[in-house]
C-alpha cells in the first residue's frame, strides 16, 4: 500500500509540512464545525492595521495540532508513557480548543450571547461531536476539561506555556510583520518534559522561555492592543449596540443572515446552558455574516446605523486616546459636549441617545506571565523551580505586573 494514502499533508508557512494520519483526527478536520474556522480571522480586525493579517482560526488550529504532535513525540522519547489513545485524544483536544470562536474571534465574543465565553461553546461543540462520533471523543473531552488523570496533557492545551500560545505568537508575528513576536518554539518543545506529573522545562530552555514571555508582552502592546485595533473593535461593537437599540425600540431591521438575526432579536443567554438552537445558529456564523449585514445596514434609513456601518466599511475609524489614569467625570462631560458639537456640524443626529455610539471609555489589560497562579517550572538538579526565581534577569518579575491602560475612543475631529 502506498504510504502517501495513509496520511494528509498541509503546507504551512510557519511550521512547514504538517502530516496528519488518516483517521479520526482527519475526519474531525474535515467536519463543517472545524472547516468553519477557515472563515474566521485569527486576529479579528487586526487586518485593518496589519494588511497581511488575514490568517484564519483554521490555520492556527492546524499549527497547534502540529506542535502537539512534536511535543508528544518528544515526551515519549523521554520515557513518558503516552498510549496511542491518549496521543490521539490530546491531538483532538488541541485541534478543537478554539472551535467555539465566533465571527472575528474575540471582537464580538460578549456581544452575541450574554454570560458567555468561547470556551463554553468549544466544549458544547465537542460534546455534540462526541455524540456524532459515537463516544470517540470521551477521553479528549476529559483532557480538555482537566478531568483526566494525566494532568500534564491538559497543561499542553491550557497553561502559561501551552501550544495554543506558542503557535499564535509565532503565527501572528509572521503575518503582522512584527518580528518581536518570534519565539524559539522548537527549543521550548524539545526542553519540555514531565516531572512529578507536570510539564516542566529543562534548564537549558530557560532563555527560550524568557524570550517567549517578553515576546508575549510586546505582541500585546504592538498588535493585540494596538490603538487602531481598539478603535475598530469599539466601532464594530457600537454598530451592534445600535442594532439592538433599534430592535428594542420596535424598528424592523433587515438581516442578510438568519443566524445573526436570531442572536440580535432573541438575545439569548448562556447563564443556564447553551441550547441546541444556540449551538446550531452559532456554528453557522462566520465573518461573512458580519460583513454582509454591515453592507446591508450601511443603506439603512437610520442615519446613525448607516453612518457607523459606512465608517467601518471605509475604515474611517475613531481615534484612540490613552490616559495616565482613569479619566475624571469632568473629562467625560467635556468629550460628550464636543461630540455633540461635531455631530451637529456633520449633519448627524446629536440627541442624547445618539452620542454614546461616537465615543466610549474603556481600559486595556495585559499580563505576560501569571507566576502566582499558573507558574512555569524550570527543572534544575532534580528540583522544579518557579521560572521568575530561576531566571538570571530581574526584569522577569517586572513582566509579571499587569499593564492596565485607560483609554477613550472618539471622533477624530476632537482633541482631548
Amino acid at each position: 500500500m502506498d504510504k502517501s494514502t495513509r496520511y494528509k499533508i498541509f503546507n504551512d508557512p510557519i511550521h512547514g509540512f504538517i502530516t496528519i494520519p488518516k483517521g479520526l483526527v482527519l475526519r474531525l478536520i474535515d467536519h463543517p464545525y472545524v472547516q468553519r474556522l477557515r472563515r474566521i480571522r485569527q486576529l479579528g480586525l487586526g487586518y485593518l492595521v496589519f494588511p497581511a493579517a488575514e490568517h484564519s482560526r483554521f490555520s492556527h488550529a492546524l499549527g497547534a495540532l502540529e506542535l502537539g504532535q512534536r511535543v508528544l513525540n518528544n515526551l515519549k522519547e523521554k520515557d513518558t508513557t503516552i498510549s496511542a489513545k491518549e496521543y490521539e485524544a490530546t491531538l483532538i483536544a488541541i485541534l478543537l480548543h478554539d472551535v467555539g470562536h465566533g465571527p472575528l474571534s474575540h471582537t464580538l465574543e460578549h456581544t452575541l450571547i450574554k454570560d458567555f465565553n468561547h470556551e463554553m461553546m468549544s466544549l458544547a461543540i465537542m460534546h455534540q461531536l462526541n455524540t456524532e462520533f459515537d463516544g470517540a471523543l470521551d477521553m479528549a473531552i476529559a483532557i480538555f476539561t482537566n478531568q483526566y488523570k494525566k494532568k500534564f496533557l491538559n497543561q499542553l492545551i491550557s497553561s502559561q506555556l501551552d501550544l495554543d500560545r506558542l503557535d499564535y505568537l509565532r503565527r501572528d508575528s509572521f503575518f503582522t510583520g512584527v518580528s518581536e513576536g518570534a519565539v524559539g518554539i522548537n527549543r521550548i518543545l524539545k526542553t519540555m518534559r514531565v516531572f512529578k506529573g507536570n510539564i516542566v522545562i529543562e534548564k537549558k530552555g530557560i532563555y527560550a522561555v524568557e524570550n517567549y514571555i517578553i515576546s508575549r508582552r510586546l505582541m500585546y502592546m504592538q498588535v493585540y492592543l494596538h490603538k487602531t485595533v481598539l478603535s475598530a473593535d469599539a466601532l464594530l461593537r457600537n454598530i451592534f449596540h445600535r442594532v439592538r437599540h433599534l430592535i428594542d425600540s420596535g424598528t424592523q431591521l433587515s438581516f442578510a443572515s438568519n443566524s445573526l438575526k436570531y442572536f440580535m432579536v432573541e438575545q439569548p443567554s448562556a447563564k443556564r446552558k447553551l441550547t441546541k438552537k444556540m449551538i446550531s445558529a452559532y456554528t453557522q456564523l462566520d465573518d461573512h455574516d458580519i460583513y454582509l449585514n454591515i453592507k446591508l445596514w450601511a443603506q439603512n434609513s437610520d442615519r446613525v446605523l448607516a453612518d457607523l456601518c459606512n465608517r467601518f466599511l471605509n475604515r474611517s475609524l475613531f481615534r484612540t486616546t490613552f490616559f495616565d489614569k482613569a479619566p475624571s467625570e469632568e473629562t467625560k462631560e467635556k468629550l460628550k459636549t464636543k461630540t455633540k458639537e461635531v455631530l451637529k456640524q456633520l449633519g448627524l443626529p446629536y440627541g442624547e441617545d445618539n452620542l454614546k455610539y461616537y465615543y466610549s471609555f474603556d481600559r486595556s489589560y495585559s499580563e505576560a506571565y501569571k507566576y502566582q497562579n499558573e507558574s512555569i517550572w524550570i527543572l534544575e538538579n532534580d528540583h522544579a523551580i518557579e521560572f521568575s526565581k530561576a531566571a538570571d534577569t530581574k526584569n522577569i518579575i517586572a513582566l509579571t505586573e499587569p499593564v492596565v491602560k485607560h483609554y477613550c475612543v472618539h471622533l477624530k475631529e476632537i482633541n482631548i
